[in-house]
């Protein structure tokens, strides 16, 4: 899914004021270790990760993961700060990694560096696979190779790209599930084109997972995809959670604005967290997803995978602030 580096709106954002929170310890940085390397990552006290469970296999996700079409390094530098992205995401409590074959480089290096930290068993690895004009021995090269780029033997998630030749490799996933070479399948998009399409194959098939865009500027998942997830069992992964470029990215709304006072009753500690909070707290949400190739930009972030997440009643206080205070900002 297209991914979004917000490093000027961020950059921006931090020297106008805007608090970058720093995640806490996690129980998964106590079971990987001790309660002393727990309370080396900022306090043993800190808020348990909120995590959702997958409605066809029960497993547990934190809400907040890494989405990785931006890693494809040109310099050392820029691969030693998703190295340390990498290494920290399940430090603090983090396990969703969504890459796919489209990212140029993004398996290769996420195969390496993972095989570098040795963290894969602490990892929900996913990827995409496409058979364009149903070519299901293309699809299948595609399979292979991904595996090979990643250094796995097991694929958590396995998704059909952007709904291209769903029919085709359905089958083939559901075989290499019974195989226990990937634990998961689903189908993705980010446009609302597919949307209609989306629902025939999820009225169709059985799913584990759908990805999908959705944000608080662009909330047309909710209409129709997101309740028949629900419905349906299926677990939702969003990308675009910051609006993406066929919306908009949202940092650029908010330079220089700070948060309303009552974005204290959500523990929302930055524009980011108030953003991601929003999506995270559709009950059909399982995990959204974010670019994400610095430290700071992971640790505000997962910052939205702790404390209260809005209600019903603050959701919609959240959409009507954001239509009549930010939506315009553009336009104004």
């Amino acid at each position: 899914m297209p991914m979004h580096d917000e490093r000027l709106s961020r950059r921006e954002a931090i020297a106008l004021g805007v608090t970058v929170a720093v995640a806490a310890a996690t129980r998964g940085a106590i079971a990987a270790g001790t309660a002393a390397a727990a309370d080396a990552v900022s306090g043993a006290d800190a808020p348990a990760v909120i995590t959702r469970r997958i409605p066809s296999s029960g497993e547990a996700l934190p809400v907040v993961g890494l989405g990785t079409n931006n890693y494809s390094p040109t310099t050392p530098e820029e691969r030693a700060a998703r190295r340390a992205v990498v290494e920290r995401l399940p430090q603090l409590g983090g396990r969703v990694i969504d890459t796919a074959p489209a990212y140029r480089q993004s398996e290769s290096v996420l195969g390496e560096l993972i095989a570098e930290i040795g963290n894969r068993e602490r990892l929900f690895v996913a990827t995409k696979v496409t058979a364009a004009d149903g070519d299901r021995a293309g699809g299948i090269a595609m399979l292979e190779e991904s595996f090979r780029r990643l250094r796995v033997s097991h694929v958590d998630l396995m998704q059909v790209h952007n709904l291209t030749g769903v029919d085709t490799l359905l089958p083939v996933l559901a075989e290499w599930k019974k195989e226990g070479r990937i634990g998961h399948l689903g189908i993705t998009t980010s446009s609302a084109r597919q949307y209609p399409e989306m629902l025939g194959h999820m009225r169709r098939h059985t799913l584990d997972f759908v990805q999908v865009d959705y944000s608080i500027a662009n909330r047309g998942a909710a209409e129709e995809i997101l309740p028949l997830a629900a419905e349906r069992g299926i677990a939702v992964l969003i990308n675009m959670p910051f609006g993406g470029r066929r919306d908009g990215n949202v940092f650029p709304r908010v330079a220089g604005k700070a948060l309303p006072d009552w974005a204290a009753d959500l523990d929302a500690q930055s524009w980011a967290q108030f953003f991601l909070k929003y999506v995270v707290s559709h009950p059909a949400v399982t995990c959204a997803i974010s670019g994400m190739t610095k430290l700071a930009h992971l640790e505000d972030n997962f910052g939205a995978a702790r404390g209260r997440l809005p209600d019903a009643a603050l959701r919609r206080r959240m959409e009507e602030y954001w239509d009549r205070e930010l939506a315009q900002g553009e336009d104004a």
